[in-house]
C-alpha cells in the first residue's frame, strides 16, 4: 500500500477486514446536429469552432521540476480497491473534499480521461503527443472492467492509468456516472490537475501538446455546450417530474465531450441535487449525457462556458451516431481544414483554433495520423 496514492491508502486501510481480537477497530447528441450548423440557443448559440492567438499559442513549457511534485503521468491507481454497489458514494463524497484550486506556485496541469469501450487503438499517437510533456499532464481510463489487456511498458502515458470501472451502457445514466468517477479520480489523484478533458478511445489530438495545454490551462471559460432546443431532442425529453428541482426552463442540451475546469468538476463530484434527479427521471428518450452537465452548468455557471465543444464531430450525416471516418479519408487538407477551417472566440478574441480534437476515427486510421502528425500537426 506504500505506492499507493495518499486518498486510495485511506480509502484501502478503512475497507481492510477488521483484525480478530477484543480489540479490533477499523446518447449520443441528435441527428439534428451536425459540424456544419451548430444548434440554436435561446440566448447566444455555439460558435461553430478553429488557432489561438498568438498569445496562447505553443509555447515552451516548463520543466517537470517546476510543479513541485512527481514527474511522469500521476500516481499508481489500484484497480482493485473499490468493489461493492456503494463504493461511487464514497469515491464522490472523498473527491467533494479535495481542493477546488491549484495550489499556488503550481505548474498547472491537463487530465486526460478516456472513457472507453475497451481498448485505445489510437494509443501510438496519443504516446507521441504527450511524449517529452511528462509533469503537465494526467491520464485516466474508464474501460470495460472485463478488459483485461496487457499493461503498457512502464514508459507509457498509459501506464498503470485504468480506474476501477463499472459498465458503461449507451444512452442510459451509466455513462454520466463513468464521467463523474473519471472526474473524482483525476481531483483526489493529483491537486495541480486544473483542466479536465473527456476523450474516447476514437479521439485524436489535432495540435501539439504545448498549444493544447496552453490553450486550456490560460482560458477563462470551460468548454461546454448549453443550448436550449425546441422540439422532441431537446426539450421533449424533459420529465415534469423533475420540477422543483430542474424547471423546463433550466433545461439544456449539448456534446458529451466537455472541458472543465477544477471548480466546476469539482461541483460535479459533489452534486446531491440534480444528478439523483437525472438518475431517477432522466431514463428512455432521455440521454443524460447529453443533458446532466449542460443543465448543470445552465444552473450553477451560465456564464461560465463558451458554449461550444473542443472536441470536433460530424453530424451531417444523420442518424443515432456521428460519421465514423476511415484509413483513406484522413488527409493532408482534411487535417487543416478540422485545424483551421472555422472561426470562435477564445477569451474575447476571434481565432481559428476551435477544436483541439476531432472524433470518430477507425484504427485503421492510426497509419495515416503517424505519418501525418509531424508534418500537419507539429508532434511525432
Amino acid at each position: 500500500m506504500c505506492c499507493l496514492p495518499w486518498w486510495l491508502q485511506a480509502w484501502a486501510w478503512r475497507r481492510l477486514p477488521a483484525p480478530s481480537g477484543p480489540s479490533s477497530s477499523s446518447a449520443p447528441p441528435s441527428a439534428s446536429l451536425s459540424a456544419s450548423s451548430p444548434p440554436p440557443s435561446s440566448s447566444s448559440p455555439p460558435t461553430t469552432p478553429t488557432r489561438p492567438p498568438a498569445s496562447i499559442s505553443a509555447a515552451t513549457p516548463p520543466p517537470a521540476a517546476a510543479t513541485g511534485l512527481a514527474s511522469g503521468g500521476g500516481g499508481v491507481i489500484n484497480s482493485t480497491v473499490i468493489g461493492d454497489e456503494d463504493d461511487d458514494d464514497e469515491l464522490m463524497a472523498m473527491a467533494a473534499t479535495a481542493p477546488r484550486e491549484v495550489p499556488a506556485g503550481v505548474v498547472p496541469k491537463v487530465a486526460f480521461l478516456f472513457l472507453t469501450r475497451w481498448d485505445l487503438p489510437m494509443a501510438p499517437l496519443w504516446e507521441k503527443f504527450f511524449d517529452g510533456h511528462r509533469g503537465l499532464y494526467s491520464v485516466f481510463v474508464h474501460t470495460d472492467p472485463a478488459f483485461n489487456g496487457s499493461e503498457p511498458p512502464e514508459t507509457s502515458a498509459f501506464y498503470r492509468r485504468r480506474i476501477p470501472s463499472k459498465e458503461v451502457k449507451w444512452g442510459q445514466i451509466s455513462m454520466v456516472e463513468a464521467e463523474r468517477r473519471l472526474l473524482a479520480h483525476a481531483l483526489l489523484d493529483d491537486h495541480s490537475n486544473a483542466r479536465f478533458v473527456l476523450l474516447s478511445e476514437s479521439h485524436v489530438p489535432l495540435f501539439d501538446f504545448p498549444t493544447v495545454h496552453s490553450y486550456l490551462t490560460n482560458s477563462t471559460q470551460v468548454y461546454l455546450e448549453s443550448y436550449d432546443q425546441p422540439g422532441a431532442t431537446g426539450r421533449g425529453r424533459y420529465n415534469r417530474r423533475m420540477s422543483p428541482i430542474v424547471t423546463a426552463s433550466q433545461w439544456r442540451k449539448g456534446s458529451q465531450w466537455f472541458e472543465l475546469d477544477r471548480r466546476l468538476a469539482a461541483d460535479v463530484v459533489a452534486d446531491d441535487v440534480y444528478f439523483p434527479a437525472f438518475k431517477r427521471f432522466c431514463k428512455r428518450n432521455c440521454y443524460a449525457d447529453e443533458h446532466y452537465l449542460p443543465t448543470f452548468l445552465n444552473i450553477r455557471r451560465p456564464s461560465g462556458g463558451a458554449n461550444r465543444s473542443v472536441t470536433w464531430v460530424d453530424w451531417s450525416r444523420g442518424g443515432p451516431h456521428p460519421a465514423r471516418f476511415t484509413r483513406m479519408e484522413v488527409t493532408v487538407d482534411f487535417l487543416r481544414w478540422l485545424r483551421g477551417g472555422s472561426t470562435c472566440t477564445y477569451n474575447g478574441r476571434t481565432t481559428d483554433v476551435c477544436f483541439l480534437f476531432a472524433r470518430k476515427f477507425l484504427p485503421n486510421s492510426l497509419t495515416r495520423f503517424l505519418r501525418f502528425a509531424p508534418k500537419v500537426m507539429g508532434f511525432g
